[in-house]
């Protein structure tokens, strides 16, 4: 009607205010980032996607950059642009070793919501064995970089998890990037990861997250049954100056799922188990995620109790477990080693 009029009375029409969607990271975030942590150069790449015209990056062109591997970058036009995947892109394990994907901050990769977006896997042999020993092997190193991932779908997937992205082996970190409304399988006592799920990284060292926001707004938060941003196995993470909102764990029956159950509903933002391993939490915040059964931000398991729990100047509120929590620590389920090591936050 608004249009209507403004036509019939030869007035400008009326145009809505574009939206404004977060940006990567908690703003506020100060934290130092260690060197091996920050953005890697990319003013050298191997492999450019696009040729200046928002038609050259296609969904093909990714696939093809991914599997040469290296350092790469896009070239797109001036403008955002959006590629929508036709099919998984997948690293090959003998590409690299240093594998950069670099959006320029311009490039949003989506799934279109019907399938995941990035996949790695040293212990595929599609994917190319390089070592003997594919649980622990240096290599690939991928880093993801001033990107965007939306609608990633792995539900049904198999491995399961990661509707954005996929992880075993080599090394992994994510740096000034976003993710908005991926998903993974709605139930299940283990299964995780909306954004990312990550297994086995290289001599234990921590996947870094860097300056990047998961949700960050109530219509964009990524589902799960568990886990719906992050979620491992036996891997530790060091998250600095990130932001995570309204992202939901939405199985039921908890792991191991109680009787009649399908289970899961863990760990809203954050979802880590296994045995040793360590997730640092660095002038970030987790807010407003939600969980059926325990850890409304962040849902920690080590089951031999070695693993540590690291709080330090972020801020953890409005995380809601339905089912269960840690006395003293709204929003968080924990069992490690000693008590949670909490230094200048909120936790509320």
């Amino acid at each position: 009607m608004a249009t209507f009029l403004a036509r019939a009375l030869e007035l400008d029409p009326i145009v809505p205010p574009p939206r404004l969607v977060p940006v990567a990271g908690n703003p506020h975030g100060a934290a130092p980032i260690p060197p091996e942590a920050q953005a890697h150069d990319v003013s050298n790449p191997d492999v450019v996607v696009g040729d200046g015209t928002p038609g050259g990056c296609t969904s093909r062109a990714v696939i093809d950059a991914v599997a040469q591997g290296g350092v790469i970058v896009f070239d797109c036009g001036p403008d955002p642009i959006t590629i929508v995947m036709d099919e998984t892109a997948r690293v090959f394990n003998n590409t690299g070793p240093e594998i950069v994907i670099d959006g320029g901050g311009l490039v949003t990769i989506s799934g279109g919501g019907e399938r995941r977006i990035l996949y790695m896997n040293t212990c595929d042999p599609d994917q190319v064995w390089t070592t003997s020993h594919c649980d622990n092997q240096d290599h690939p190193r991928l880093t993801v970089q001033n990107l965007t991932f939306i609608d990633g779908n792995a539900k049904g997937a198999d491995p399961d998890g990661g509707g954005a992205i996929w992880v075993r082996g080599g090394r992994f970190k994510v740096v000034n990037s976003r993710f908005f409304n991926n998903v993974c399988d709605d139930v299940g006592p283990d299964v995780g990861g909306a954004a990312v799920r990550v297994f086995s990284q290289f001599n234990g060292e921590p996947v870094y997250v860097v300056n990047s926001t998961f949700g960050g707004a109530a219509d964009l938060g990524n589902v799960c049954s568990n886990g719906g941003a992050l979620s491992s196995i036996g891997v530790s993470w060091t998250v600095i100056n990130s932001m995570f909102s309204h992202n939901d764990a939405i199985g039921y029956g908890a792991n191991p799922q109680r009787s009649g159950t399908p289970g899961g509903g863990s760990g809203g933002a954050i979802y880590n188990d296994g045995n040793r391993f360590v997730l640092t939490i660095l002038d970030t915040v987790i807010e407003d995620n939600h969980a059926n059964e325990g850890g409304g931000a962040v849902f920690f398991v080590s089951n031999d109790r070695s693993g540590n729990l690291i709080i330090q100047d972020s801020t953890l509120r409005r995380n809601p477990s339905d089912g269960f929590g840690t006395a003293g620590f709204p929003g968080i389920f924990y069992l490690g080693s000693g008590p949670i090591q909490v230094s200048n936050s909120i936790i509320e």
